[in-house]
């Protein structure tokens, strides 16, 4: 009977490919993995894969055989039992005749076995390796494309694409090779050996069901199919859902929405359930129908069979040969409605991935783009136009320079095109027009590696990877000393903290970092920055999650960082950036203002009603922390604290404190 494939994996729906045929999909799926199967520079896995070939002919050869077995020890037993057909009269001379062919008959079994066995266990090098090395050649080119694509897509759906492409490669590389192209090697062998030992009425009946039993299978199939698409989209929808909700776990607790994410997960699962019970009753129904095909077939053969036996035309031991050829069929036959599902799912799970594939990486680096030279590091925006949608300009001919050693800052209301300015010069973006120079040099013009690896980030909202402290620090410099990873922790402000935890720098800072503390992941990052040492530095207010007394601390300490390095710093606290040697003001993607603080102080403009609005920010806080402080010594002398600063009197309606 059929089976689900393995874990119960249901059939994607090809995506990215809807308007190709199905035959034109089959073909391209193929032609991809072909080379990894067949790899031109690893003469030893073309080997493997001829030896596995060979293997699988001499395993169906011996299966073949195996009826012919059964039935010599069917006959000898009919002649030393002293039975009268005269087809089994040359057996009786030979007594141990019985009792060698069933040994025979066991043997042939066991080297059935043997040979599959074999044939399977080297071929699992060949299977195993291309799908490491598609799987590989697959994330590397996620990795190249660009961020856009990224912020477009979900991280949970990318991983199924990645996951079902590997169990994809796994499917079609193992099904073809080792159960299609034997089951039809099988085939040949089978009606071969009806036509030798009986007649064509016996191969005429088999290819009528080979032929039934396989039209039926893929037409049940592709209605399964039809049904499981609903299965996979609420599938890969639950997964989602599930990854986002948990990404996201401090938010849903905040909110106290545990109950509102549990009925979008369930929502999900819901039409899974529904879809899945479908697809349970519709596998029944196939089963059934290939179980009244086959035996109308069998039995067929065996009534046509019994009625020559006597007629005299055949043995007993034909009789009994002829169930069994039959039976030794049915269990390719049987295979081949998996392996159809398997190859038709494996083939959608890897047009999925070839889609990914074939997405072109909107930034690449050019034919011949040569290494980034750094002499000074001084960075120049020259007549910067930039849109992430054509029809919402983000930067319109935005100019400015980064002098080498230098400090500028680019502040500016929210939505001016700050964190923009970042993005193009590490090239997560090319530009609309103009260019962006490092010491001349167009950043389009060299590779992307040794752009980046020119820059140091130090981000507003840093994400720490789910392993060691001291592997997210090491991510500034692999090759970075113990030694070297202290001192950078010590600049950063971090090292006597680390040194608190029961396990130092191997402590595990979870999932995105979620074990320390905002102010801890931002020395993290600063740490990881200082270790990397690079000649260029952007700095996302780098200092936004620390409070006051460790803000001074890392100021410090980055000043110290900065000094004789060219440094762009991304400002929303405009009290870290007065010391700056430029200040860039930018207004709806344009310079509206520049000099330093005392000078746009002096100018009254925007810089300065950013300034003021801070400030008298600032004063508000200073004052409402007073009045708390205040209020509070009065409760240690017996007063209640007014209603007016008192969050948890407020009513639903009033407006916030």
């Amino acid at each position: 009977m059929q089976r689900e494939a393995s874990g119960g994996r249901p059939q994607r729906p090809n995506r990215g490919a809807g308007s190709r045929p199905a035959e034109r999909g089959s073909l391209r799926a193929l032609r991809g993995i072909f080379p990894y199967v067949w790899p031109h520079d690893r003469p030893d896995l073309k080997r493997t894969v001829l030896i596995s070939l060979a293997l699988m002919l001499c395993a169906k050869l011996v299966t073949v055989s195996m009826p012919f077995t059964y039935k010599w020890a069917t006959d000898a037993l009919v002649a030393a039992t002293g039975g009268q057909q005269p087809a089994s009269i040359a057996w009786n001379w030979l007594i141990g005749a019985p009792v060698a062919a069933t040994l025979l008959y066991g043997t042939t079994r066991i080297a059935m076995v043997v040979l599959s066995q074999a044939r399977e266990g080297l071929f699992a090098k060949v299977a195993m390796n291309a799908v490491r090395q598609l799987a590989l050649t697959t994330f590397k080119h996620m990795h190249e494309l660009s961020l856009r694509f990224h912020l477009e897509r979900k991280t949970g759906g990318l991983t199924r694409v990645l996951e079902r492409g590997r169990n994809g490669i796994e499917n079609i590389t193992r099904m073809t090779l080792m159960t299609f192209i034997p089951t039809i090697v099988e085939f040949g062998l089978v009606l071969g050996v009806l036509a030798y030992e009986f007649d064509w009425r016996y191969v005429l009946i088999v290819m009528a069901m080979i032929g039934l039993y396989l039209w039926f299978t893929i037409s049940a199939t592709e209605w399964r199919i039809r049904i499981r698409r609903t299965m996979n989209e609420s599938d890969s929808d639950a997964n989602t859902k599930a990854i986002d909700s948990l990404l996201n776990y401090e938010t849903v607790k905040y909110f106290g929405a545990e109950a509102r994410e549990a009925a979008r997960y369930d929502a999900s699962l819901v039409t899974y359930e529904r879809a899945s019970v479908r697809t349970y009753t519709s596998l029944a129904w196939l089963n059934t129908g290939q179980a009244v095909i086959f035996t109308l077939a069998l039995t067929l053969c065996m009534v046509m069979s019994a009625r020559d036996v006597i007629a005299g035309a055949n043995t007993l031991g034909q009789f009994i040969m002829v169930n069994a050829l039959m039976l030794q069929l049915f269990i390719p036959l049987n295979f081949m409605g998996m392996v159809y599902r398997e190859i038709k799912q494996g083939i959608t799970d890897i047009e999925i991935m070839m889609d990914v594939l074939e997405q072109p990486a909107e930034v690449a680096d050019k034919p011949g783009a040569r290494e980034l030279a750094v002499r000074g590091g001084a960075v120049r925006f020259e007549n910067v136009r930039f849109h992430y949608e054509p029809e919402r300009p983000i930067l319109e001919g935005l100019s400015f320079e980064v002098p080498a050693g230098k400090m500028v800052a680019i502040v500016g209301p929210s939505g001016a095109g700050k964190s923009t300015i970042s993005r193009i010069l590490l090239r997560f973006y090319d530009v609309a027009g103009g260019r962006v120079t490092i010491d001349g040099q167009d950043i389009r013009d060299v590779t992307q590696t040794s752009l980046r690896a020119a820059i140091g980030v130090v981000p507003q909202d840093t994400v720490l990877f789910n392993d060691t402290i001291r592997y997210n620090l090491q991510y500034g410099r692999p090759d970075a000393s113990q030694a070297e990873i202290e001192a950078a922790a010590g600049l950063a402000q971090i090292d006597a903290f680390i040194k608190t935890l029961p396990e130092g720098y191997d402590t595990m800072v979870g999932e995105r970092g979620l074990k320390l503390s905002g102010g801890e992941k931002q020395r993290v990052a600063i740490a990881r920055t200082i270790l990397k040492a690079p000649p260029i530095l952007m700095l996302d207010e780098a200092t936004s999650a620390l409070d006051s007394h460790t803000e001074k601390e890392i100021q410090d300490a980055l000043d110290k960082v900065v000094k004789d390095r060219t440094t762009l710093v991304i400002a929303h606290r405009l009290s870290t950036i007065v010391h700056a040697d430029n200040i860039l003001v930018l207004d709806k993607g344009q310079l509206v203002e520049q000099g330093t603080h005392g000078e746009l102080m002096q100018r009254g403009g925007l810089y300065a009603s950013l300034w003021n609005r801070q400030r008298q920010a600032e004063k508000a806080r200073e004052e409402l922390a007073a009045a708390l402080a205040q209020e509070g010594e009065r409760i240690g002398d017996g007063h209640l604290l007014p209603e007016s600063v008192l969050p948890s009197a407020k009513v639903p309606g009033d407006p916030a404190v």
